[in-house]
């Protein structure tokens, strides 16, 4: 530039390429064969191909089929790329010179370390996806021919829809999309369909569909836009939603130009894209690369909404067109990514960092928050479930929720994400990978550990079950836990939605119409859910035994009001309680499948109940492989996994989250873990940690790193727990984070108590200042739970004075109140 070298490039032919690690079919493996010469020559023609020449194609294709093609490179390298950093989007125009170097080969192929970030240069080549479990060293970039041409983009016209169809043809919802141009070219106006295709060398090599958005109230009422863009600066008809888009996988350079045009062509200057869950079954667009429409928009949070009593407001109430749910095709299950031309003027980073979370069951911390400026390229997720968001997230029963995330939020957190279906079972820290059961290898960057805790297999092991025993001893033996090799069919140890659903659908198949009883072991608020779930299946309370171990320092109802509700519904549905008993044996007949009865001992008797069913919900403990894994890699292990306050482990490679960890004794915070904040905090401060070394705009900006001090850090949020109760009592209990063991001098409190125990209480606990520190909710109606959490915090003046209200007897519901 100006008789300046800003950078140097050292190509040659590509000799050798371990293509074992990459999927290359779609690029023939980067060999030139003669049918492959014979179609070019045919479609850079224009004309379509004759009956002659397609019979020909193919007996050319039988006839490849077996022997083997020949080994003719139809590609070159990039072997060493410097440029300066201030000219690194003009080095893009050296590709057309490269070419000309190679006249005769199509791809320019260029590799790179996964820890190196995408660049200028880089953004211009398509990066060919590898396994999770791909032990490659590098990535692999490539760069069509194609791409140096010019891009012609129109509207779409009859003649083009034989070129459409051959495009479409091996596309999922091409019937789809093949109806809406079928609609568009009869009657555009009447359906407000608007359709443009790309055209190279006379091909049609991508189209696009848009429609007229006519929910902006809607879409500006539920979602963030206006973090973007200022309604008032776009008319309503400049509005409009992606419904179909395709374009051939290696233009991807060309993909925000094809967007651009569009926007001129139809006169529009925002365009949406909702995206779906993977369960989704009935969706209608056809979108193809989905890749090349996400780097062109940004995604859009949902903001909070309020649940409004319409029937009680009347006339009062909001439009219900801004109210109620759309149609399934624009439920809120889709999350909305904006396209407007304004934000590609934004710089983008692409993180090739393999970036690995392991949970066990469904992970409830929100690793990685969504930033526009940045995409993860390596995102690896190792679940024993596969991703939770794969299925419905309905009410399954038997177990608590935090309100943390439901269905539509982990919907949102699919895209580029890898999903591995196992168990870890090891971990080598040396060489960087994890080792899981049924797939392999899974190498890593940065490891993040959030498995939790799981209730685990019981082993009985207490002797003298027909005599009494010391409590030391029942207490010594309640912890006691197994991994049994054979499980009974009837023995359900529950854990996430999965389990859920798998014990629900066993008792509506194999115990309803049984005469076996239901017992149910453990001392926490899960075992109420479950009986409750057991009672709304049609199950008999004279089937329900409830066993409580004792496990004094467990308070699983949080005042006696909750417990008294919840006592005389158990024994008007006569649910039979036992209280301190411990599991002292489990029996079987001749076969160890299933189950037939169970024993319990006690300071006083033993307990014999014939067992129909058993539902194990007592300790939560780590699980027995993830314990090994981190004892034989030498990872700190102090009962949990010891973290320090940057949630690093003593590898700096390896994170640590959730109620699997706690602190360094070097904090002196025995009391304070992650189990006791909120874990939705919890996941976004390691968001914050992991993007402070992984985001480029970041490391521009910060300085030098403070010095770690001895202080945990503090999480304000609330600690939340809900449920529905026997009885039909759906309940919510919120509360500040308090420490394990309480240290802290008693702190008066002030209670606003409406209700009692028919199932209308109401309790909101006031600190010394004022502020709402505690909300608990039992109540036989559905609660609006988003409501209630956003008086948590708040001080009650900002509650229009709900103290002095209450004490003057002008609130005597806080429901209605």
């Amino acid at each position: 530039v100006d008789k300046t070298i800003i950078g140097l490039i050292t190509v040659a032919d590509l000799d050798d390429l371990e293509s074992d690690h990459f999927d290359l079919r779609q690029f023939e493996g980067f060999y030139k064969t003669q049918e492959r010469q014979d179609e070019a020559e045919v479609n850079l023609s224009g004309e379509e191909p004759s009956r002659e020449t397609t019979s020909t194609l193919e007996e050319q294709r039988e006839t490849q089929m077996t022997e083997t093609p020949p080994e003719k490179h139809n590609s070159f390298c990039i072997k060493v790329l410097l440029t300066d950093q201030r000219s690194d989007l003009r080095s893009v125009e050296s590709i057309q010179y490269l070419f000309q170097l190679f006249p005769h080969l199509d791809y320019c192929v260029l590799t790179s370390l996964p820890s190196c970030n995408e660049f200028g240069f880089l953004q211009n080549f398509l990066r060919v996806p590898t396994g999770p479990t791909d032990l490659s060293p590098s990535e692999l970039y490539i760069f069509h021919r194609s791409g140096l041409g010019r891009m012609e983009v129109r509207k779409a016209v009859g003649s083009d829809r034989p070129a459409v169809s051959n495009l479409v043809k091996d596309l999922s919802c091409d019937q789809s999309l093949l109806q809406d141009l079928d609609s568009f070219y009869n009657d555009p106006y009447a359906v407000m369909l608007q359709a443009f295709v790309a055209q190279m060398d006379a091909q049609i090599v991508g189209i696009l569909i848009i429609k007229d958005e006519q929910d902006t109230d809607y879409l500006r009422a539920h979602y963030n836009i206006e973090n973007f863009i200022s309604f008032s600066q776009h008319r309503p008809e400049e509005h409009a939603h992606v419904r179909h888009f395709v374009l051939r996988p290696l233009l991807r350079l060309w993909s925000q130009p094809f967007f651009r045009e569009v926007l001129r062509l139809a006169h529009k200057s925002c365009l949406y894209y909702r995206t779906y869950p993977r369960h989704y079954r009935h969706q209608v667009s056809c979108v193809n690369p989905l890749d090349f429409v996400l780097d062109c928009a940004v995604p859009i949070s949902p903001r909070r909404q309020i649940i409004y009593p319409l029937e009680e407001l009347g006339n009062d109430a909001p439009s219900r067109r801004l109210t109620e749910e759309q149609s399934p095709i624009m439920s809120l299950n889709a999350s909305v990514l904006q396209l407007k031309a304004t934000l590609w003027l934004r710089v983008d980073f692409d993180c090739s960092n393999t970036l690995i979370v392991i949970v066990v069951g469904i992970c409830k911390e929100k690793v990685i928050q969504m930033r526009p400026h940045l995409k993860f390229n390596n995102l690896t997720l190792i679940s024993t479930r596969g991703f939770p968001g794969d299925y419905d997230h309905e009410d399954m029963g038997f177990l608590s929720t935090s309100h943390a995330y439901n269905s539509k939020d982990l919907a949102k957190m699919h895209f580029n994400i890898n999903v591995v279906k196992g168990k870890m079972v090891r971990i080598d820290r040396k060489s960087k990978y994890v080792l899981v059961s049924g797939v392999g290898m899974v190498p890593y960057d940065h490891l993040i550990l959030c498995t939790g805790l799981q209730y685990r297999a019981l082993n009985p092991t207490v002797k003298n079950k027909e005599g009494p025993i010391k409590k030391a001893q029942l207490l010594r033996h309640s912890t006691k836990h197994t991994n049994a090799r054979v499980v009974p069919s009837n023995l359900f140890t529950l854990n996430d939605v999965h389990d859920c659903m798998a014990a629900r659908h066993w008792l509506c198949a194999n115990f309803l119409d049984q005469s076996g009883n239901a017992v149910i072991y453990g001392n926490n608020i899960d075992v109420y859910i479950s009986v409750e779930t057991l009672l709304s299946l049609g199950i008999p309370g004279s089937r329900i035994h409830l066993v409580l171990p004792p496990e004094p320092a467990v308070c699983a109802l949080p005042n006696s009001v909750v417990e008294r509700a919840v006592a005389a519904a158990m024994e008007n549905a006569g649910v039979h309680v036992h209280r301190n008993f411990v599991l002292a044996q489990m029996s079987t007949d001749t076969h160890p499948d299933p189950l037939t009865s169970v024993t319990f001992t006690k300071d006083s008797r033993p307990l014999h109940l014939q067992c129909g069913v058993f539902f194990n919900l007592s300790c939560k403990e780590i699980d027995l492989d993830v314990l090994e894994s981190i004892q034989k890699s030498f990872l700190v292990l102090d009962d949990r996994l010891v973290i320090r306050t940057t949630f690093l482990t003593n590898d700096p490679a390896i994170y640590g989250a959730g109620p699997l960890t706690k602190f360094s004794r070097w904090y002196r915070s025995d009391e304070w873990s992650h189990a006791n904040f909120n874990s939705k905090e919890v996941g976004q401060e390691l968001a914050d940690a992991l993007l402070s070394r992984l985001d480029p705009a970041l490391q521009k900006l910060a300085g030098k790193s403070p010095k770690e001090t001895r202080l945990v850090p503090i999480y304000r949020r609330a600690k939340i727990q809900g449920g529905k109760l026997p009885g039909g009592f759906n309940f919510l209990h919120v509360t500040k984070p308090s420490p394990t063991k309480l240290k802290c001098p008693f702190q008066p409190s002030t209670e606003i108590v409406t209700g009692g125990e028919t199932g209308d209480y109401f309790c909101i606990k006031l600190n010394h200042h004022g502020v709402v520190e505690t909300i608990i909710c039992l109540s036989l109606e559905p609660l609006p739970v988003s409501n209630y959490l956003s008086l948590y915090g708040k001080h009650e003046l900002l509650l229009g004075g709900l103290l002095r209200s209450h004490r003057q007897g002008e609130i005597q519901d806080l429901y209605s109140g």
